[in-house]
């Protein structure tokens, strides 16, 4: 399962409960996107979540 590669971003579980208070299981993925970014000075394809991209977290390469 892909993870961001700077904030660490994964899947959450949990349970999805209905009105009359069944439960059954639930996961929460994250938007996680496969990139081309500039890491200790050479471009490398890395998972980064859209919120990190969009907070300019991330120098992508050309």
């Amino acid at each position: 399962m892909a993870k961001c590669f700077y904030c660490d971003k994964s899947a959450h579980f949990g349970n999805n409960v209905s009105h009359s208070h069944r439960r059954s299981n639930a996961i929460w993925k994250p938007n996680i996107k496969r990139v081309r970014a500039i890491v200790n000075g050479t471009p490398q394809r890395i998972y980064v979540c859209t919120s990190c991209l969009k907070s300019d977290k991330v120098q992508r390469a050309q």
